[in-house]
């Protein structure tokens, strides 16, 4: 059994300074141990796929930690996996976005346990296997840990992919939490009214012209959700601050929360969609939370999964600005005007995330390209972006 702060400070002296997870009661000593230390970074996330996007924005953004390479850990209970395939299959797999992970090994054969983990137990090992990504045993002695954390980012930096260690039981010794609430979110603060605007409905292509117009290059980074909305802002204008989101839906926003908590220096802009946003709508709770200001999240809402055929989501019959606002969001807009963009950009004062949802026209060109760059290669483009600023 090890001690919390061994491991902890052991990694913190290779780059890991952000933690981002779903507890579990193996994490708990770990958890306990970074909330109370100001200079860590712990992010309380609504599902591990969450978590999963949130550090791979996290290693996105790509900046030091002292002499160290900026480096996070995702946190989950091995049942958690089933959320989190998503995102480390079509997310971190495919841009190359490296991380590590704590997985506790509930149900462990042997070890008797809960009936809920009762198939999930013997299948762990597999399952990352299937995901092709490496595992060992988390280090049950401090003699262990600087060999198993050296052994993980020699492989995350040569293959820029994620790796995983599986906690077993009682591997980890107690330690007290002392500190109530969480470091870093917005609290007392009163729901943002919500700024209604009336208009006629643009189309797609029109909304992201005008965003490209709000996002200059040397200081802006634009990620945009899978399907249409990642190929139509491709085909406008193919800029190194921008990224092209391939499945892992609804993923966009928990990466851009990443991003721009790492990268104070960035304005980040999440382009969703109805579809995306339905997806994983515990993000809003975690962005309203947590989101600086210098975060934008603007749904664009045309009622349909139109790069699937057009079949209608129910999002014509949600308030989302209403859920931003009450999730914390400190700016919320909703309406058809693309005066809207305007307002979500330029507004003053701002002191969280801002959201708007802008309803659009469905259509799309007919000879709408898919990028021609392949998804690491944006991913790789937009890191040596941002490095040389």
């Amino acid at each position: 059994m090890i001690e919390a702060a061994q491991f902890v400070e052991a990694a913190r002296e290779r780059g890991f300074d952000w933690y981002v997870g779903v507890p579990c009661s193996f994490l708990t000593p770990f958890i306990n141990y970074v909330l109370q230390d100001e200079s860590l970074h712990y992010v309380s996330a609504a599902n591990e796929g969450d978590a999963v996007a949130l550090i791979a924005g996290v290693a996105l953004g790509g900046a030091s930690f002292g002499s160290a390479k900026r480096r996070g850990i995702a946190m989950m209970q091995n049942s958690g996996l089933g959320n989190a395939v998503s995102p480390l299959t079509s997310l971190t797999w495919t841009f190359h976005l490296p991380q590590l992970l704590i997985v506790t090994w509930r149900g462990q054969p042997g070890v008797h346990d809960e009936p809920q983990h009762a198939l999930m137990g013997p299948v762990t090992p597999q399952m990352l296997e299937t995901m092709e990504i490496p595992w060992k045993l988390f280090p049950t002695e401090a003699d262990q840990i600087g060999p198993a954390l050296d052994r993980a980012t020699e492989y995350m930096d040569s293959t820029v992919r994620p790796y995983a260690l599986v906690m077993q039981k009682d591997s980890v010794a107690p330690y007290e939490l002392k500190k109530t609430g969480l470091s870093g979110v917005r609290s007392g603060v009163s729901a943002a009214p919500v700024e209604r605007f009336e208009g006629e409905r643009v189309s797609r292509h029109d909304a992201l012209a005008k965003i490209i117009a709000k996002t200059p290059e040397d200081s802006t980074v634009v990620l945009a959700s899978t399907g249409f909305c990642g190929r139509e802002l491709y085909a406008i204008d193919d800029r190194e601050n921008q990224l092209y989101l391939v499945g892992s839906m609804g993923c966009v926003t928990p990466m851009a929360l990443g991003l721009a908590l790492s990268r104070p220096d960035l304005r980040v802009i999440a382009l969703d969609g109805d579809g995306a946003a339905l997806m994983r709508m515990g993000a809003f709770s975690t962005l309203g939370a947590y989101g600086p200001s210098n975060l934008i999240h603007l749904l664009l809402n045309n009622g349909a999964h139109e790069s699937t055929g057009g079949q209608a989501t129910v999002s014509r019959e949600i308030d989302f600005a209403s859920i931003a606002s009450a999730c914390g969001y400190a700016l919320a807009l909703d309406g058809d005007d693309i005066g809207i963009i305007d307002r979500l950009f330029d507004a003053h004062d701002v002191d969280g995330a801002r959201f708007a949802r802008l309803s659009i026209r469905t259509g799309t060109p007919g000879d709408l390209p898919r990028p021609k760059i392949a998804p690491e290669d944006v991913c790789a483009r937009l890191q040596q972006h941002l490095g040389g600023r």
